[in-house]
């Protein structure tokens, strides 16, 4: 456990939900759960945590998504601002502060940081070739360009890269490009756009990467690294009139022309932390995050979004500090801290597919958590997610993982231990002289927190949770070689004892598990007669910026008294038989989950 003098400051930044629709369980398998179970570890042994984002509501897709529902944008970004942020409180996510790029806040900073960027020399003006839909006469934006790649020749390389080979594109590089919105092709005329001068920062970007041999996923570091050989100047503004405004004389008040949605999307991770700061009461307290050079940094995301925080959000932080090829000085914002760790998860399929909204391979999180228990969600995600190589979620390993290890494992434990005593004198006991099998059962559990958090604190969740549900099985296995259930009239102080040891086995495993399964680790802790907070949710409030509209923000308290460590139980606690702490599933859900495929409507 991290004392109060050695406590670190770890920034926990989620990638930020695109609000153009709610979200599936491939999408927050990715950014969502693996950064939650991160921060309330890092919590839980005392680290000073600020997990912020929010939703990505600018660019086209906005756009296109509001005019088939016949809504504005913002009406659209309104909406799915708040499914999204509602699913993601659903889910358990410790955000200190979930906001959203609409916000007057997240309009300065990101004007800020364009300026000193601009001043030191790393964007620059350039007439380029930009794509028009010939039917609206709107700008289409290089993802919603489609084409086969010039260097691998794959067929569906996007107009900003190719999936394929990684390598960054543009629109007019691509072999017979078509628009993806209505397979038109598109139309390319000159316009003056600024560019981010992502050459200038080779060098250092290759530097800053070496040195994380060894501590970032191979598979990341691999990537990112392949892609310094070809890095170059890319568009940060489009002839767009849905977001951020240009910051410069002639181009602020122009109603076509706005910051490109990715670079101001990424900057949302210090918007948002200046944001919770000025809502904490302190202004500055975001500095201790951003600005002191011992603080860390850890980026959750799905692999499609590497190459913006390898590469791009890299460069724009050494731009900012004057840390490229052409120096330059720090703006106000003061020095700011580059990632720690870029956590790439791979992708999850759904039954051998691709999840896809438009084609109904898709469970949407609102949906799953109307039938299913969230932490059996988490769960699943944590010992069977896309962690490190893509992933297929099958609704007969869902029903086995929860059915075996959630509800014949862990429930099971929890069940009968606490119902046995409370059966059998309504309180925890005493333990009397305890034995070699205790003494392993104990010391083995005690030993589980540092392996535990040892793959926690490397985000490795599959070697975490299964460590710490073989601590769960070894349980198990004790109390039914002990038998308490036999020595009543024979030896009830040995009975006793086994009930005490096997109590605190269950209030360990709860602890090792509150990363993972926080409304069940609170269900545990009440029944060992545990009172108030355990594991601390997010909540839900509405908030207001002066000249702007109020909004919906996620926000909680999470810093309670739990600590990652073993903590003795108390002899005397009442206690009473408890309800089932998981739901098992007929395996009837399989084939009725499967038939839904298909069967709702939906949206990429």
């Amino acid at each position: 456990m991290s004392s109060a003098s050695s406590a670190k400051h770890i920034l926990t930044a989620p990638a930020w939900p695109y609000a153009n629709g709610p979200r599936h369980i491939g999408h927050v398998s990715g950014f969502a759960l693996p950064s939650d179970m991160f921060s309330r570890y890092q919590r839980m042994v005392g680290n000073k945590v600020l997990m912020v984002s929010g939703t990505d509501e600018h660019g086209t897709p906005i756009q296109v998504q509001a005019d088939k529902e016949g809504v504005s944008a913002r009406e659209l970004a309104d909406r799915y601002n708040r499914v999204i942020a509602t699913d993601l409180v659903n889910l358990g996510m410790s955000y200190d502060l979930f906001t959203r790029t609409t916000t007057r806040n997240h309009y300065a900073v990101v004007q800020e940081m364009f300026t000193t960027l601009l001043n030191n020399g790393y964007i620059f003006p350039k007439t380029t070739l930009g794509a028009i839909s010939p039917s609206t006469g709107r700008t289409l934006p290089d993802r919603y360009i489609e084409g086969t790649c010039p260097i691998c020749s794959y067929p569906h390389a996007r107009g900003d890269q190719c999936d394929n080979c990684g390598n960054q594109l543009d629109p007019t590089d691509l072999i017979n490009p078509v628009s993806r919105i209505n397979g038109e092709t598109p139309v390319f005329v000159e316009q003056e756009h600024y560019f981010l001068d992502l050459p200038a920062f080779t060098e250092a970007l290759g530097s800053w990467l070496q040195s994380k041999s060894g501590q970032w996923r191979p598979n990341v570091l691999k990537f990112s690294l392949n892609l310094l050989d070809d890095l170059h100047p890319r568009a940060i503004t489009r002839d767009l009139d849905w977001g951020v405004p240009v910051p410069l004389d002639g181009w602020r008040d122009r109603p076509d022309k706005r910051i490109y949605v990715w670079f101001d999307a990424v900057i949302g991770y210090l918007s948002a932390s200046v944001e919770w700061a000025r809502r904490s009461g302190d202004p500055d307290a975001w500095r201790a995050w951003w600005n002191a050079p011992d603080a860390e940094a850890y980026y959750f995301m799905g692999k499609d979004n590497i190459v913006f925080h390898s590469e791009i959000w890299p460069a724009m932080l050494l731009g900012y500090d004057g840390r490229g090829a052409k120096g330059g000085a720090p703006g106000p914002l003061g020095n700011l801290s580059l990632p720690s760790e870029v956590v790439s998860s791979e992708y999850l399929t759904m039954e051998g597919k691709k999840f896809s909204s438009s084609r109904q391979v898709v469970i949407y999180v609102r949906d799953f958590l109307a039938r299913y228990d969230v932490d059996a969600l988490r769960y699943y995600v944590a010992v069977a997610g896309p962690e490190n190589q893509d992933t297929d979620f099958t609704w007969s390993e869902f029903v086995r993982r929860n059915n075996d290890e959630l509800v014949a494992t862990w429930g099971n434990l929890v069940n009968r231990a606490v119902s046995f005593a409370a059966r059998n004198g309504g309180e925890i006991p005493a333990a009397g002289a305890l034995t070699d099998a205790d003494h392993a059962l104990l010391q083995n559990s005690r030993a589980a927190f540092a392996a535990v958090g040892e793959h926690l604190s490397h985000s490795r969740f599959k070697f975490a949770i299964t460590e710490a549900m073989r601590t769960v099985s070894e349980a198990n296995k004790y109390f039914s070689e002990q038998a308490p259930w036999k020595l009543r009239e024979s030896d009830p102080e040995r009975m006793k004892t086994i009930l005490h040891v096997t109590l605190q086995v269950v209030a360990d495993a709860k602890t090792l598990l509150t990363p993972f399964l926080p409304r069940s680790s609170q269900a545990v802790h009440e029944m060992l007669g545990g009172v108030g907070e355990w594991s601390g949710g997010p909540r839900l409030d509405t908030v207001d910026e002066e000249g702007g509209p109020s909004y919906p923000v996620i926000t909680g308290d999470y810093d309670a008294a739990f600590r990652w460590d073993s903590h003795p139980i108390a002899a005397g606690t009442p206690l009473a038989v408890p309800t089932p702490l998981f739901t098992k599933l007929d395996t009837s859900v399989v084939d009725e989950e499967i038939a839904r495929l298909g069967d709702q409507p939906g949206q990429d």
